[in-house]
């Protein structure tokens, strides 16, 4: 093995170790695990094993089949784990005990054993080539691609906010950003060549690893990124014990009152209703919840719609939302869509 090959060898396989280090501390060491951070760890874990099996598959032919054909399993579930993921991360209202994620992943495991014990790979390599005959291969690409398609298009209004100079995004919309453009450059790298693929796609996911982790990092100690516009309080955060102070009255206030109901509630509103000024109100919510006054109301609201939904069937929608504060029809199914990535509609079908 040349000197060049070792030095690609190294980077590659350290890519996917690291990555079955950050996918345990997504499933294990982080300190508020949920459904979203494990599908988050599983995510990483498959890229990592398809990291390392193209790995030694290029280095080390002998490889035995059995980890091949994990590696291969590996393969077909990163377009569901990503979709899985995306959907659970956009979704602020959601079933902690749903079980749809399961029709993503169960076909995938069975079909693979099916293969796997029919049409072994060594046996069969030309199926997972993509020439003309190789309709494994061709599945996986179509497959996968289809899924990141898709998760483009759950987080659209992500990419609008990240891309686009009139609207402000947030930590959470550079993040999902970049985890689902990550995937897409290592499938690009992963389907764009022939010989050299398996190493290029090895270090795309060494670089897109090293790039998301470099983002959470700087993200967790609030440090201005680059491509951020800085805030004009950036340097006079609220400190912890005045947000928490905050962030406690506020709790109270919509534990015990209604208010988000009326049409007309202002931020000023807010802010006289927990004796705060609007000045210090307005920080909280940009810098500490990354969110404007409208949008936190507005979840308020839709939480009420829902609610008023699954219990109240002789309301109309439209009437839900004026009973719910939303100035017009076209507000409230904004907003509703927004936080759960469905029109009051379709949840309402998803009811019956």
């Amino acid at each position: 093995m040349s000197f060049f090959d070792q030095v690609l060898l190294f980077f590659s396989a350290l890519g996917a170790f690291n990555g079955f280090l950050l996918s345990m501390y997504f499933a294990f060491f982080i300190k508020k695990k949920s459904r979203t951070t494990y599908f988050l760890s599983a995510l990483i874990f498959v890229i990592s094993i398809r990291v390392l099996k193209s790995v030694f598959l290029t280095y080390y032919p002998e490889t035995s089949n059995t980890f091949i054909q994990i590696g291969l399993t590996a393969c077909f579930l990163i377009g569901p784990f990503l979709y899985i993921y995306v959907e659970e991360f956009i979704k602020t209202v959601e079933s902690k005990k749903s079980k749809k994620w399961l029709l993503h992943v169960i076909p995938v495991l069975i079909g693979m054993l099916f293969i796997g014990y029919f049409f072994p790979y060594r046996e069969n390599y030309r199926l997972w080539n993509r020439i003309p005959f190789g309709i494994l291969g061709w599945l996986l690409l179509v497959q996968w691609l289809l899924y990141v398609v898709y998760s483009m298009y759950l987080i659209k209004n992500s990419l609008y906010n990240v891309f686009s100079r009139k609207q402000k995004a947030t930590s959470k919309d550079f993040w999902i950003v970049n985890i689902v453009i990550g995937v897409a450059i290592i499938w690009l790298a992963y389907n764009t060549s022939m010989y050299t693929s398996y190493i290029v796609g090895a270090l795309s996911f060494s670089f897109t690893f090293y790039i998301t982790l470099l983002i959470w990092v700087l993200k967790q100690r609030k440090v201005m990124l680059f491509f951020e516009t800085p805030s004009k309080y950036a340097n006079k955060r609220i400190n912890v014990i005045e947000s928490n102070h905050i962030e406690s009255k506020l709790q109270k206030l919509f534990n015990e009152t209604q208010l988000y109901k009326e049409p007309q509630f202002k931020l000023n509103d807010l802010a006289v209703a927990i004796d705060e000024t609007p000045h210090n109100l307005s920080k909280f919510l940009n810098d500490n919840l990354e969110k404007n006054f409208s949008n936190y109301i507005n979840e308020f609201r839709v939480l009420e719609a829902i609610e008023m939904i699954k219990n109240n069937h002789e309301y109309t929608l439209e009437a839900i939302g004026l009973e719910c504060g939303f100035k017009s029809n076209s507000s409230f199914y904004s907003a509703f869509k927004k936080l759960t990535n469905r029109t009051p509609a379709q949840f309402k079908k998803t009811l019956a």
